[in-house]
């Protein structure tokens, strides 16, 4: 009894730990979220007001607006198709086991790389005057450019962003991967089903909530990708982080507030793809159980 009762007297120092985390959170997420969410629906005197909302729906915001969702589906479904190839093969494809960790190793490091470095990275190497564009013009007198190819345009930043977009969907969808039952494709193959109807009836339907929600994830990934588009195109790509950008820096819209709406739209879609992950992924992992 007596070690009961000192247990639950120094309980409350375990949430020591978590104290970080929570003013962490508090101060750099949960803070300046309502501020921007009342920014929003304020005047520049203070006063309570919907014209900065009614004021995103004009050509130029529109266009920002649209031309982001554009980017960032785009470089999602891409992300999503190529990396569960990827993960599929040094899972359940019979690759050799000392090719899935260096895999998995790059992964957890290229998701993270983003940013002015992958920018840089990316137009040193095939930007117009990179090394390999470089290489291709003068050795083999292929122009990227005579062919339509633009690094600094919406299909160069979709480019861009399969590097951490590839890589992330690498980590989120392995284990969905590896939860599939041995069982299922022994049960399936007994009743005579093709490695083809397996995938079809079977697995794919258990993975697809993982694929969907994930698909999800990594939109609102590439949707607030703000230092990665400004570095690699700058002002050039009118899509909404950097006319977000533009405003913070007060190079474009005249209002404050109208920037505070701006980012609040932007957190509202990445807000809404990331319920639809957190709900599709708690319905994946019933089965995967």
């Amino acid at each position: 009894m007596a070690g009961m009762t000192s247990l639950r007297r120094f309980a409350p120092l375990r949430w020591l730990g978590m104290v970080p985390f929570f003013a962490f959170t508090f101060l750099f997420l949960i803070l300046p979220t309502l501020y921007i969410v009342f920014g929003a629906f304020r005047t520049p005197q203070g006063a309570f007001t919907f014209d900065n909302i009614l004021a995103l729906n004009t050509p130029s915001i529109r266009s920002a607006y649209w031309v982001s969702i554009k980017v960032s589906f785009m470089s999602a479904l891409l992300g999503c198709l190529i990396g569960f190839a990827m993960a599929a093969a040094v899972t359940v494809g019979r690759l050799p086991r000392g090719v899935r960790n260096p895999l998995v190793t790059f992964s957890g490091v290229a998701s993270n790389f983003a940013g002015v470095p992958l920018a840089f990275a990316f137009i040193a190497t095939i930007g117009p005057a990179g090394l390999i564009t470089a290489y291709l013009r003068t050795e083999w007198g292929i122009n990227l450019r005579l062919l339509g190819f633009n690094l600094l345009s919406t299909k160069g930043l979709i480019l861009t962003y399969l590097f951490f977009q590839i890589p992330l969907m690498i980590l989120i969808i392995t284990p969905a991967l590896d939860g599939l039952k041995r069982e299922w494709r022994e049960a399936a193959a007994i009743l005579g089903a093709s490695g083809f109807q397996y995938w079809r009836s079977v697995a794919l339907p258990i993975l697809f909530p993982s694929i969907l929600g994930t698909l999800a994830l990594l939109f609102a990934n590439a949707f607030g990708a703000v230092a990665t588009a400004i570095a690699l195109t700058g002002p050039s790509l009118n899509i909404a982080p950097i006319l977000l950008y533009a405003q913070i820096r007060g190079d474009v819209l005249g209002s404050p507030n109208l920037g505070y709406a701006l980012a609040f739209g932007m957190i509202v879609i990445t807000g809404l793809a990331n319920t639809v992950y957190i709900w599709l992924r708690a319905r994946s992992e019933r089965w995967l159980k």
